[in-house]
């Protein structure tokens, strides 16, 4: 019977050595021997425990709560990994309607004519998920605003939508650099002044609205991590640069 190493199993596993180590220390996967050198090694039975650890992992189960599953005495391999099955289907459906759904909005986007409703906008994502997304932006900003969005961007063409994204990307591959100098400098102030002006193609952006998206630029991870993919700490550095900014609007 084939057995593997410690390393060899992360690699064919995709997870780390670490992890492999982690799992022996608290008991979850112990190797199936070791040698005079006590390194570990691992047969069939542990790659097919390992393959329930993971599945249940990505069922966001507990690593305890994994250990009770598969150390309790009704315990069936094959019973579980038929309920895997059911799950991973379901997934399957709700994936080709989310990718549905993005062939759509892009095509929406680029001005392609695509009869697409609100509704299908949120296509694949769970109602809940739906609804808590719509009610997100509803709270966090005036609903008149939202709806305002809504209609002017379902207005654009493929060139307005294409100029507005470069747009937004000139910007920041030009404020990038400028980082560490003093977010008062003329260069910074002329950048954000364009970022507010561009904001104002979806809505009405006033100054104490725009000092908010600042702050949110940071707290918010879907923002920030757009920001950071220019340069590390870029949306706190945007958001220091506005509040100075909306000081003096």
């Amino acid at each position: 019977m084939k057995e593997y190493t410690v390393q060899q199993l992360a690699k064919i596993a995709g997870v780390s050595v670490r992890t492999l180590h982690h799992y022996d220390h608290i008991g979850l996967l112990k190797p199936a021997s070791r040698n005079h050198a006590r390194y570990r090694f691992y047969g069939e039975a542990e790659l097919l425990r390992l393959q329930q650890i993971l599945f249940f992992r990505d069922l966001d189960c507990s690593l305890d709560d994994i250990a009770r599953i598969l150390d309790s005495p009704g315990f069936d391999p094959v019973e579980a990994l038929e309920a895997h099955r059911i799950e991973l289907k379901k997934r399957a459906k709700r994936l080709d309607a989310l990718l549905n759904t993005i062939d759509k909005t892009i095509k929406k986007l680029k001005g392609e004519e695509i009869d697409i409703s609100d509704q299908e906008l949120y296509g694949g994502l769970s109602k809940k998920q739906a609804e808590a997304y719509a009610e997100e932006a509803r709270q966090r900003w005036d609903p008149k605003l939202v709806d305002e969005t809504n209609a002017r961007v379902k207005k654009w063409s493929k060139e307005k939508w294409a100029a507005v994204n470069k747009e937004l990307d000139d910007m920041m591959r030009q404020l990038a650099p400028l980082m560490g100098t003093p977010v008062g400098d003329k260069r910074v102030q002329a950048l954000v002044a364009r970022h507010h002006a561009y904001l104002n193609n979806f809505y009405e952006v006033k100054p104490n609205m725009y000092r908010s998206l600042g702050k949110m630029y940071i707290e918010d991870p879907r923002f920030r991590s757009y920001f950071e993919k220019y340069r590390t700490g870029l949306a706190g550095y945007l958001a220091e640069a506005i509040e100075l900014y909306c000081n003096y609007k």
